[in-house]
């Protein structure tokens, strides 16, 4: 959701969005990266125990080590607070900068431009204020960009021109392609795990009747679990409908937003981030956060 040349791109956005966009990013790819590891570790102790040998006894002491490790890690760093409270500020930011750049409520085109910096900043101020910890790497001026100044000095129809291509129609193009990458990884999945149900129930046949020596259907039960577990902390389904229903909204907002004047125009622009801003909302309450 970068924007493109005609409108704001995220460079040209306050160093407020920059920087908890950077931590949440991080916390995303350390929480993530610690499942991961939490989970291959679950799969390394099925297979030590299911051999059942001294040195594998030695292996499933220190994979449980090592698991204790990465929940410690996990419990201590948190780092899934600093990509849900990172992306909450960093879109929060940003639909604030969109309004002011375009003559969004509540920063209108008729505002004089020393009262639009001035309500700007007390907003942006408000964000940092109620921000938590987490959401924030170091941070530097909060001050309009000259890119927003540049925009908002436009005329409409040019900034109605630029909020449609860069903000609306980057949004929908965003939306529709991860809820269609959403809906076909969600269905690779279910075929993958189901794959490994009947993989299980094969080996466990196979050890009634004495083919099989070693417990291969409990090794394939953790890596059932595992799968199933990355499968939720992901979120296929769930994000896939939501996506759906995100750009089903947006399309109809482009519509409304195509037919606006300048006498409607700033309404409809808080209109539609205010609906950006739902999708957001409802995306962090999914995944466990207050």
């Amino acid at each position: 959701m970068s924007g493109s040349a005609d409108g704001l791109r995220d460079d040209e956005l306050p160093v407020v969005f920059r920087s908890s966009d950077r931590a949440s990013l991080s916390g995303q790819r350390r929480y993530m990266s610690g499942t991961r590891w939490r989970l291959l570790l679950a799969v390394a102790a099925a297979v030590c125990g299911a051999l059942g040998q001294r040195s594998a006894a030695v292996a499933l002491v220190l994979v449980f080590v090592a698991t204790v490790c990465v929940e410690i890690w996990l419990l201590a760093e948190r780092p899934e607070q600093a990509w849900y409270d990172g992306r909450a500020l960093a879109e929060s930011t940003k639909t604030l900068a969109w309004r002011y750049a375009v003559g969004g409520d509540p920063f209108p085109g008729d505002l004089p431009l020393e009262g639009a910096h001035q309500r700007f900043h007390r907003r942006l101020e408000v964000l940092l204020r109620e921000a938590p910890p987490t959401s924030l790497a170091p941070v530097g001026s909060i001050a309009v960009t000259d890119a927003m100044n540049e925009l908002r000095a436009r005329p409409f129809a040019d900034r109605k021109r630029a909020y449609l291509d860069s903000r609306i129609g980057d949004q929908l193009h965003w939306y529709t392609t991860k809820a269609q990458g959403n809906v076909v990884n969600a269905r690779r999945w279910r075929m993958l795990l189901i794959g490994v149900e009947g993989l299980g129930l094969t080996a466990a046949v196979l050890r009634l009747t004495g083919v099989l020596t070693f417990d291969l259907a409990g090794i394939l039960a953790a890596v059932l679990g595992a799968g199933s577990a990355w499968f939720a902390v992901r979120q296929y389904e769930t994000l896939g409908r939501a996506y759906t229903f995100a750009a089903t909204e947006l399309s109809v907002i482009q519509g409304r937003l195509s037919h606006a004047d300048e006498t409607s125009w700033a309404q409809e622009v808080a209109d539609a981030e205010d609906a950006i801003s739902r999708e957001h909302t409802m995306w962090r309450a999914s995944r466990g956060s207050g």
